[in-house]
């Protein structure tokens, strides 16, 4: 008896994939999560639909791989022999302009995610549980290198502090944060809370 064959999935070239995801995040910016539908996707990237479910199952899962995506920040490739170096690289990777835009975005996103719980599934273990991962390989090598204390009761908000450092200038000075509000939170805030040297 034959086996029966799997079904076969046609691999995107990059190029083509960073297209849908670029097209994917337009699309977030014009009307939210919540309105975004395969079928505008597939408009939109001149694909058809059962491609789009092929490649990526579903709209959370399409959505959260664009927004990885377009996130060019990958912790993991910063090193910078300090703590303060490697958190100063991170927050300046991105200019002040695409800051915005993608705070917008996911301000938005995170509205989604409450009512969502794919969404919601799928935002943790590809965005939130990879960048926690990094971020205490990150926190390690500071311990490592004799910056910070492996006991400091602080290393496990360093995610916390800086995800709010985005929403509440945003909250409370309705404006998005800048590369230089972002380097002297780190300096004022974060480092001293984890005990680093601040420079």
């Amino acid at each position: 008896m034959a086996e029966a064959a799997t079904p076969r999935r046609s691999r995107l070239t990059p190029e083509r994939e960073a297209e849908l995801y670029e097209a994917v995040l337009d699309l977030l910016r014009e009307v939210g999560y919540d309105a975004l539908t395969m079928d505008a996707v597939a408009a939109r990237t001149r694909s058809s639909k059962a491609t789009l479910y092929r490649q990526w199952g579903g709209k959370a899962e399409l959505v959260v791989k664009a927004i990885r995506h377009g996130h060019p920040t990958r912790i993991e490739e910063i090193d910078t022999g300090t703590l303060r170096g490697d958190l100063h690289a991170l927050v300046t990777q991105e200019d002040d302009c695409t800051m915005q835009r993608n705070a917008a975005l996911m301000r938005g996103v995170a509205m989604a995610l409450h009512h969502n719980p794919d969404l919601l599934q799928a935002f943790r273990e590809q965005l939130v549980e990879p960048e926690l991962a990094e971020f205490r390989r990150m926190l390690q090598r500071a311990v490592d290198r004799g910056e910070i204390r492996a006991d400091c009761p602080a290393l496990d908000f360093l995610l916390p502090m800086m995800v709010g450092a985005f929403v509440t200038k945003t909250l409370l000075d309705d404006q998005p944060p800048t590369r230089t509000f972002l380097t002297s939170y780190i300096d004022a805030v974060v480092l001293p809370a984890l005990g680093a040297p601040p420079s």
